[in-house]
C-alpha cells in the first residue's frame, strides 16, 4: 500500500486509548518507522529521578537534558522497537507507575518538551514514520499528512491501563490507576506548554467498542486517502 510515497502519521488522543497500538500496527502493516514519544518523555523522567534532579530549577534540568542521550533500537527476538536511555535498555524500566504519576509533570516543563520535540523533528525529516503522542500533530508535525486524535470511554480506559499494570504489579489497585489516568487528563490538558488538544484536521478514532483489527481497518483506510491524494 505504501508504494514509493512516503507520509508522517501522527496519532494523538488521551493516556490509556491504544495509541500505541494502532501507532505499531500501522507501522508494521507499512514498513515505517515507529517512534513512541511517550517512551521518550518516559525515559527523561527516569533519569530525573534517579538522578534526583530537581526539575523546578531551570539550570539543573538544563544540565541533566545535556547528559540525556536517548535512542530506539529494533529488537530481532521481540520484533520491537525498544527506549534506549544513554546506550541502556530501558523499556520496561519506564512502564512502572513510579515513573507513570512523574511524566506528565516532567513532560509540560518548556526545556523537557524543547529537547523531545528538536529530536523528534529530526527523526521525522524522512518521513515514512508514524508518531503517536499528546502534541504530535498540532506542535511537532503541523504539516502531517494525517492526524489521528484517538480517545476511548474513561471506563475502557482505566480497565486497559489495569490489565497492563496488573501484569507487571499484582499490588496495583484499580483506584490508583483511575486516579493516575484523572492526574494526567488534567495536566496534559492544561499544562501551559504544548498542551494536549484535538488537530482541527485530526480524524477522531474512538475506539471504546472497537476490537485491534478493527481500529487498523479504519485507521488504514484513511491512509490509503491520503497516500492516494
Amino acid at each position: 500500500m505504501s508504494g514509493r510515497k512516503k507520509i508522517i502519521i501522527t496519532i494523538d488522543g488521551w493516556s490509556s486509548c491504544g495509541k500505541s497500538t494502532v501507532a505499531k500496527q500501522l507501522a508494521k502493516e507499512l514498513n515505517y518507522v515507529y517512534i513512541d514519544s511517550g517512551a521518550m518523555y518516559r525515559a527523561i523522567t527516569l533519569y530525573f529521578l534517579r538522578n534526583h534532579i530537581d526539575w523546578t530549577a531551570t539550570e539543573e534540568v538544563n544540565e541533566a537534558l545535556s547528559n540525556i542521550q536517548l535512542d530506539f533500537r529494533f529488537n530481532e527476538h521481540s520484533q520491537q522497537t525498544e527506549m534506549y536511555l544513554n546506550d541502556e535498555n530501558v523499556e520496561y524500566v519506564i512502564r512502572d507507575l513510579v515513573v507513570a504519576e512523574k511524566v506528565s509533570e516532567i513532560a509540560a516543563i518548556r526545556e523537557v518538551r524543547n529537547f523531545a520535540v528538536a529530536q523528534q523533528q529530526a527523526m521525522g525529516k524522512k518521513k515514512g514514520i508514524v508518531m503517536d503522542g499528546r502534541d504530535i500533530g498540532t506542535v511537532v508535525f503541523p504539516q502531517a499528512e494525517l492526524k489521528i486524535f484517538m480517545t476511548a470511554d474513561n471506563t475502557v480506559r482505566v480497565e486497559r491501563r489495569f490489565r497492563e499494570l496488573y501484569e507487571k504489579n499484582p499490588n496495583v489497585t484499580i483506584e490508583e490507576v483511575k486516579n493516575n489516568l484523572e492526574m494526567r487528563d488534567y495536566i496534559d490538558s492544561n499544562r501551559e506548554v504544548s498542551p494536549l488538544r484535538q488537530a482541527s484536521d485530526a480524524l477522531v478514532l474512538d475506539n471504546s467498542k472497537l476490537t485491534m483489527e478493527q481500529q487498523l481497518e479504519i485507521a488504514l483506510s484513511w491512509v490509503k486517502e491520503r497516500l492516494l491524494a
